[in-house]
């Protein structure tokens, strides 16, 4: 006997500029995963066609790690599965493809969980363990845009709406950029009006994406503790930022760590922002994307 499902995990942009490893917010680019329940399957049988090509070994892979990780928190066995993946999410560019995963693989593990469902909330707080920081993963579990505030009794989530009238677009060049090179190169202390500075950017950006003001996302996507350093690794990421603000972009700015970019204006004005933003960009590849505001839910065949 076998019951199958189905879910489609969207991407994230994290930081927004001044949102710095706090703000998440999802966009259309997608993990999608056919789950089978089959006792005659080996406790978990995977089989992945990663596109864009790109590939995990078996004990990195992060949609079976963070099942393992969520029967062990919960102490529960789970059954066994077939798990087919396939990915339009580019690994290495800054838009959550480890977050989606890690997403998928709490959003599977609490649909097949015996002892029945668990709060979203619950697995948040998974996501932010096995992630190591909040943005992605809270907000490819909860959709939308999303505040994630860790703190010393665990973490505050914060829903932040977005207006009606605003696109996005996402492209990036060939050649990935992982965290681990792209936080190296941030500084251990910035100066004190630097810190100061961007609490007071955040504001703006934050109303301006609830209002759909261009003047305030525009003046609120600036940053001064991460994204001067990461762009000098992204050859053409200068150009491409004022190429998108030239084709009628409100704000533009790196995703996450890197080495994407993401623009946001109107949404009836996208396509050519996103082809602005590719063309300076090695071997660049660019996407007009809708925004998230759901999470994701399982699909019963």
């Amino acid at each position: 006997m076998s019951d199958r499902f189905a879910l489609r995990v969207p991407c994230s942009t994290s930081n927004l500029g001044p949102g710095f490893d706090s703000l998440g917010l999802c966009l259309g680019l997608f993990l999608d995963i056919d789950v089978c329940v089959d006792a005659g399957a080996p406790p978990i049988a995977r089989e992945v066609d990663w596109s864009p090509a790109a590939t995990w070994a078996d004990d990195e892979d992060l949609i079976v790690r963070s099942m393992q990780r969520y029967a062990e928190h919960f102490d529960v066995t789970l059954p066994s599965l077939k798990v087919s993946v396939s990915s339009e999410i580019p690994v290495g560019r800054g838009f959550g493809s480890s977050g989606a995963a890690t997403a998928a693989g709490l959003l599977i593990a609490a649909e097949v969980d015996p002892t029945g469902p668990r709060a979203r909330t619950e697995l948040v707080h998974l996501a932010l363990e096995l992630e190591g920081h909040p943005d992605n993963g809270t907000a490819s579990l909860l959709g939308g845009c999303t505040l994630s505030i860790p703190h010393e009794d665990g973490l505050e989530v914060l829903q932040h709406p977005i207006h009606p009238s605003l696109g996005f677009a996402l492209a990036w060049p060939e050649a990935p950029l992982f965290t681990e090179q792209s936080r190296a190169v941030l500084p251990e202390s910035v100066p004190f009006a630097d810190a100061v500075e961007n609490p007071r950017r955040l504001a703006l950006l934050l109303d301006g994406l609830r209002t759909g003001q261009a003047r305030r996302l525009t003046l609120g996507v600036h940053d001064r503790l991460h994204e001067r350093f990461r762009r000098a690794l992204i050859p053409g990421a200068d150009k491409a930022v004022a190429a998108a603000l030239e084709a009628g972009a409100y704000a533009a700015c790196l995703s996450g760590a890197g080495s994407g970019i993401v623009a946001i204006g109107p949404r009836e004005g996208m396509a050519p922002v996103a082809e602005a933003l590719r063309a300076p960009l090695e071997g660049g590849h660019a996407r007009e994307v809708s925004f998230e505001p759901g999470a994701p839910t399982a699909t019963r065949a």
